[in-house]
């Protein structure tokens, strides 16, 4: 059956998905429509294909199998469609004032005759061109959004797959289903693959199996790893396809020969037939990802076997000269391993001294007149770390000037700013991965001093690799590992139990009777979720952050956030509150960004720039009603304006996951460990998670899953290549 109307109201609505519950009004009545509906809002006009069903507790329902967009028949429709905010510059005032001055012809105005707008108060004639230019690319990609859904594509992939496909789109994919793999992006690999084989493409094709080893490397990399063992790859991609193994092989030749894969043989201790041996075992990568750990290893090996330029000549007396403390031998040793090396690296966990030495290594080369460059991956920990040594340090994008790639697949070859520095300070490096690391490599002057300082017990970047852990294990850039925690630092019972965890042993929760000791550490025993929950609720305040292990269930990130807004932060008739999806945004919330955005503009003062990071995180002061603008002052006091279409990037932040927080400190932090998928019940993550306390940690929960957490040590080893070309060079 086929239905005509308008989105009426938007009853519910799943931004990840594009799920819609929503009231559609036709001209004879309006009925409830339910379906995945991407990218519709309010007021749009659609063609509607599906069947009526009846819900045993709603009633009679649309079921929406298919949409089109069309455009609005009336001017209200059209207003409404215009003030969605999607439409770049246009909110509800300024749709109005459209509408209003052209009628019938607005349509025509805003895709042929973008200068009529300027017309209108408060329109430019540059902002008149961008409503145009949103105006046609977003009519455009409502089509594919439409199309794209039945493969299980997403919005937000839809919208890349637009901008790399163009105009041509729906007829480039009904060409060659197979393109969309290409792309790199997530996509339902069994939906292409079976419109690939409706429109004749044969089973063992080599254009078919060639791009199931590609899904089958991509879906690799999502996990971490930069690599797959050949014979793993076989396996997988056969049962994927339906195909024999020499298909699959021919496949992997053929991609090779194309220049899109590479190989990699590795002698190797395996488990061969429940024995282990050396043998010789072949990895396969991505040609991107290949190509990026082999620069890593040649470039970072070059700037290391480079001269000295910047050693400084009798380093003790110097070091007496600048520090007006007493430094250990540790950390003694740590500062001459930096000056006798271009390239050198300091791990440690909390309390082992590592800020003592950046301090002094800064101190040092200031008093040589060198310029000494501190950076961090994170906004907040570019942050903390300025706060630590009262020198600047700017988040790595942003040194770098990196320009705008998908996060879907990043462009090694991408160009950066060069570093002006003479020593670069880099911190927590467990969090670079092999393309950010690979960008730092290509700022980088040979003769310039890399410190790279960083936690090697932390969880490992998000991203694909495991650089720091490949840094040090391949033994070819010289290291030192801080394991003494300073008498000042060991009054800290966070810092303690946090060692403690991380050598295995359960961590001490009761009172001390030490006087020195700081009473910052507390653990309450409750195995009952909802009870966890009260105590939370309890206990929060502005200063707390709450960290969760996961994102789902009754003490993950969503449930929490929810909870602890009602209470801290509820509706109140001053307070403005934006609806979106099945979120509610309201002044005076804490917010995270969740993507890297590199157009939003930012003001500090009289600075000002673009780009939002993935992780940073800042309170909504004011909602703008009437245009459906947010505007967020970020914890570095950058202020932006979030217009509707970027809200899809932001969450509610009172609660975040242990991974979100990498590379924060927060004063007070409370850790709710009962229950989580076995996955994330291992040591690193409880590790990472307590040592984002400063002031004070809480953890609540049960004894006995913490205890299966101290004891799991089996993370999942990510395969990388990385440690082996080092070694090999």
């Amino acid at each position: 059956m086929e239905l005509t109307g308008t989105v009426e109201d938007v009853i519910y609505k799943n931004e990840s998905n594009g799920y819609m519950i929503a009231t559609f009004n036709m001209t004879s009545a309006d009925t409830t429509i339910v379906g995945y509906l991407p990218f519709v809002n309010k007021g749009d006009s659609l063609k509607i294909i599906g069947k009526f069903v009846t819900h045993p507790d709603y009633g009679d329902q649309f079921k929406v199998d298919t949409f089109e967009k069309i455009m609005p028949e009336s001017l209200d429709a059209l207003e409404k469609y215009l003030a969605n905010g999607l439409i770049k510059g246009v909110g509800p005032a300024t749709a109005k004032k459209i509408v209003k001055k052209f009628g019938q012809s607005t349509v025509e105005v805003l895709k042929n005759e973008p200068e009529e707008l300027a017309k209108i108060k408060g329109i430019t004639k540059d902002k008149a061109n961008e409503i145009s230019e949103s105006f046609i690319e977003n009519w455009k990609l409502w089509q594919i959004v439409g199309y794209l859904e039945k493969f299980g594509i997403g919005p937000q992939s839809a919208q890349t797959i637009f901008k790399k496909l163009g105009n041509d789109t729906i007829g480039k994919i009904e060409q060659d289903p197979y393109v969309l793999e290409e792309l790199g992006i997530k996509v339902d690999f069994s939906q292409i693959d079976k419109m690939a084989l409706q429109i004749g493409i044969e089973k063992n094709s080599l254009r078919r199996v060639g791009s199931g080893i590609r899904h089958a490397l991509n879906l690799s990399t999502y996990n971490g790893h930069c690599c797959v063992l050949e014979e793993n790859l076989i396996t997988y991609v056969t049962r994927l396809l339906g195909v024999s193994e020499d298909d699959v092989i021919s496949g992997i030749k053929e991609l090779k020969s194309k220049g899109q894969i590479q190989d990699e043989e590795r002698e190797e201790i395996a488990t061969v037939n429940g024995k282990t041996e050396m043998c010789l075992q072949r990895w396969i990568y991505l040609m991107d990802y290949y190509n990026t750990e082999l620069y890593i290893a040649r470039r970072i090996l070059s700037l290391e076997q480079a001269d000295n330029l910047k050693k400084i000549p009798n380093i003790e007396k110097e070091i007496k000269k600048v520090s007006s403390i007493e430094l250990s031998d540790k950390q003694r040793e740590a500062i001459t391993l930096i000056n006798e090396n271009n390239v050198s690296i300091i791990t440690g966990g909390p309390g082992t001294g590592k800020t003592t030495i950046i301090k002094t290594i800064i101190d040092l080369y200031k008093s040589k007149g060198k310029k000494t460059v501190l950076c961090a991956p994170t906004g907040r920990a570019a942050k903390r770390m300025t706060e630590a040594t009262g020198e600047e340090a700017k988040t790595l994008h942003r040194l770098l000037e990196i320009g705008k790639f998908t996060e879907e697949k990043p462009n090694p070859d991408m160009d950066v700013a060069p570093i002006d520095a003479d020593v670069i300070i880099m911190d927590e490096v467990s969090m670079v991965d092999i393309f950010l690391m690979n960008y730092v490599l290509k700022a980088i002057f040979k003769g310039t001093k890399l410190i790279l300082v960083g936690d090697i017990d932390q969880l490992p970047s998000v991203g694909p690799g495991s650089v720091l852990k490949d840094f040090i294990e391949s033994k070819k850039i010289p290291y030192i590992t801080l394991n003494k925690i300073f008498r000042q630092a060991a009054k800290s019972k966070i810092i303690v139990n946090a060692h403690k965890v991380n050598d295995g042993i359960e961590f001490l929760d009761e009172v001390s009777s030490n006087e020195d000791t700081i009473d910052d550490f507390d653990f309450i025993q409750e195995n009952n979720p909802k009870k966890v929950q009260e105590m939370i609720l309890d206990i929060y305040d502005k200063d707390t952050q709450i960290i969760t292990p996961t994102k789902k269930g009754d003490l993950g990130t969503k449930t929490l956030n929810q909870l602890i807004q009602e209470k801290y932060n509820p509706y109140e008739d001053y307070k403005t509150e934006k609806k979106f999806g099945d979120i509610i945004f309201r002044e005076g919330d804490k917010v995270m960004q969740t993507k890297n955005n590199y157009d939003i503009t930012w003001v500090r003062g009289t600075e000002i720039s673009s780009g939002i990071f993935n992780g940073e995180m800042g309170i909504i002061t004011e909602i703008d009603a009437r245009e459906g603008r947010i505007k967020i002052q970020f914890d570095d006091d950058k202020i932006a304006i979030y217009e509707n279409a970027d809200l899809e990037q932001l969450e509610h932040s009172y609660a975040i996951t242990v991974h979100k927080s990498q590379g924060s400190e927060f004063k007070e932090v409370i850790l709710p460990i009962v229950q989580a998928a076995p996955m994330l019940l291992t040591r690193n993550l409880l590790y990472t998670g307590m040592t984002r306390a400063k002031n004070r940690l809480i953890i609540l929960g049960n004894k006995q899953t913490i205890n299966f957490m101290i004891n799991n040590v089996n993370t999942k080893k990510r395969n990388t290549g990385l440690k082996y070309k080092l070694e090999n060079m």
